[in-house]
């Protein structure tokens, strides 16, 4: 259907001070208006069903190619419970007048969902960019009782796919990302990248040498760790959290005196070595300060560093040396690429203004981070195939695709919730990518099951942890070992299955996955089970204090064997259970394990 520019617009007026030409269009309780600012005549504006029924693609045409296209919609708010982001921050209604947020390459995707009663998405969009700035405004219209969304980017087309199924909020998000895959294929993703990481930054922070990251990994790979990740430290001797040593990317020369033999000591003993780098920085005391002078984009005075400019060929060229240089020269498996958001920061406190690189080739930061990382990306992959990639959140969009193979939740040490919330939503927009939780870590005396229960909180991801584990007692290393092996057993389920986190606005109380046959759910608080559809495998992981698991079943399962084990993986019960009616409850030890099969193939054994 094509917009009618005749059409009334319930919203607020347009913003003033600059000539725009609008189109609205009216379908029902949606209210849409397109606006091109800069351009004489009104923007051309499609809206085409697609065949998912109630998802609409809505797109945008201007006449002019320095346009800046706005989509302007409204719905009444009734019924809403939350409103989810990919930012995790807080899952409340914003209000309409909440400061607009940014969505690129280095920031965020260009995402959300406003939900509804039983997690139906009231309306789920996504804006088709993968890498350029695209400016969003989204909150309750308090005047009006309704919902108010803008979107906004500079160039002549716009598009906005529109979901407005009510279907379960996390099928729509992981559809919206299933549509980015056409604009940014992603590379083929190694199963080393589900693997188990151990990583060195809780557990040693800046202080570390070669021979205490060798220490920790003798400990790790027995316990099932297959990658070992050698965090911030390695390039300076000194042991206070400053930057001012990042840029020129060498080794240590006392901690690490012979890193590329130190790296092959790590690989014998089965673990893939990654390597931190911060990417966007350059040190005030290092070398490369001087030679990057006039190409940065900010000094961070409380950082000790310079912000590099991306849309600068030097500093690209310097960066892709010196990084490829960890695979090239010392033979690493593959590089963290850290704090890649800096790039997207507004004006830092202390910091000097922007002022950007002369030799800027591209018009945002955002391209020029892009072709940072494919340069990088090409000479990593020519050097190594199956090299492993790991960013962060919150750059989690859809143009870091085709330059990783994992995405991890920000730093929320001891955070058991935020992990759980952080990883799940990473999940959904992931894409291909594995999801990685941040480093679990504890007091050297927490109790087995509290530890069980952190890696329950992030069991539909990849595990990291990082912790002394010289300093765990026998206990502590079983309920880690268990779980992990609990997380291989039944990666394709947990990491892969289709997955479905449940009451956003209650941080995930429970959380779903399926995979064919076979089912698993996260339990996080005190809340029945609704088994439904066909299933051989049922696994529910108790990480609440209430041990009486309740499960309804959409239909009668009968007979099943059933296994009950604790935290460390000790039988507590193993049964053939008739289940006749749709019920069934079980005990279940906080931070313990219920497996239910069907078709007598018997229960899983204890450890």
């Amino acid at each position: 259907m094509e917009g009618n520019a005749a059409l009334s617009w319930d919203g607020s007026a347009p913003p003033s001070g600059r000539t725009e030409t609008s189109r609205t269009v009216d379908a029902g309780p949606l209210v849409l208006r397109v606006t091109a600012v800069g351009s004489g005549t009104a923007p051309a504006v499609t809206v085409t069903e697609l065949p998912s029924p109630g998802v609409l693609l809505v797109e945008a045409a201007a006449d002019a190619p320095d346009t800046r296209l706005r989509i302007e919609w409204q719905l009444p708010c009734t019924g809403a419970t939350g409103y989810w982001t990919p930012d995790t921050n807080t899952r409340w209604l914003p209000p309409s007048w909440a400061t607009p947020r940014e969505a690129s390459l280095p920031k965020g995707a260009p995402v959300g969902s406003l939900v509804g009663p039983g997690d139906a998405a009231l309306c789920t969009f996504a804006v088709g960019e993968p890498v350029r700035p695209v400016t969003i405004g989204e909150g309750a219209v308090e005047e009006t009782g309704r919902y108010s969304w803008w979107v906004e980017q500079d160039g002549p087309h716009l598009a906005l796919r529109l979901d407005l199924s009510g279907r379960h909020f996390a099928d729509t998000v992981r559809e919206c990302a299933a549509w980015w895959a056409d604009l940014a294929p992603a590379r083929t993703v190694p199963d080393a990248a589900f693997e188990p990481v151990f990583c060195t930054w809780y557990a040693l922070h800046l202080a570390m040498t070669a021979a205490d990251v060798e220490r920790l990994a003798e400990l790790a790979a027995p316990l099932g760790f297959r990658t070992l990740i050698v965090d911030d430290g390695w390039q300076t001797d000194e042991r206070t959290r400053s930057y001012a040593t990042t840029g020129d990317w060498q080794p240590a020369p006392h901690d690490f005196p012979d890193f590329s033999g130190h790296v092959r000591r790590i690989q014998d003993l089965g673990l893939a070595y990654l390597l931190w780098h911060a990417v966007p920085f350059v040190g005030d005391r290092s070398a490369a300060a001087e030679r990057l002078a006039g190409h940065t984009l900010a000094h961070l005075p409380q950082l000790e560093t310079f912000l590099l400019d991306p849309r600068s060929a030097t500093v690209r060229a310097h960066q892709v040396e010196r990084l490829a240089a960890a695979v090239e020269r010392h033979g690493v498996d593959g590089l963290k690429l850290d704090f890649v958001d800096t790039f997207a920061r507004g004006p830092v406190p202390g910091a000097a203004p922007r002022t950007g690189s002369p030799e800027a080739d591209c018009a945002t930061v955002a391209e020029g981070v892009r072709r940072l990382l494919a340069a990088l990306d090409a000479r990593l992959r020519a050097a190594r195939p199956d090299v492993l990639v790991e960013h962060r959140q919150d750059y989690v969009g859809p143009g870091l695709w085709p330059y990783a193979t994992m995405v991890r939740a920000t730093d929320c040490p001891l955070g058991a919730v935020e992990n759980r919330v952080r990883t799940a939503d990473l999940r959904l927009t992931a894409g291909p990518l594995a999801v990685h939780a941040d480093p679990l870590t504890w007091h050297p005396q927490e109790r087995p099951e509290r530890i069980a229960v952190l890696l329950q909180s992030v069991l539909f991801a990849t595990a990291q942890v990082s912790v002394d584990l010289a300093a765990q007692h026998a206990d502590q290393l079983t309920a880690l070992a268990f779980w992990l092996s609990v997380m291989k057993e039944h990666r394709e389920l947990l990491q892969r299955g289709e997955l479905r986190p449940h009451r956003p606005e209650l941080a995930y109380p429970l959380i779903e996955a399926r995979n064919g046959a076979r089912l698993a759910f996260g339990r996080y608080a005190p809340l029945p089970l609704r088994a439904e559809g066909e299933w051989e495998l049922l696994l529910v992981a108790n990480a609440d204090q209430d041990t009486l698991v309740r499960i309804d079943f959409d239909r009668p399962p009968g007979p099943v064997d059933l296994l009950v084990q604790d935290c460390l993986g000790g039988t507590v019960a193993r049964a053939r259970t008739p289940v006749g009616g749709t019920e069934l409850s079980v005990r279940v030890p906080t931070g313990g394990l219920l497996t239910l099969r069907r078709g007598g193939r018997g229960g899983r054994g204890g450890h």
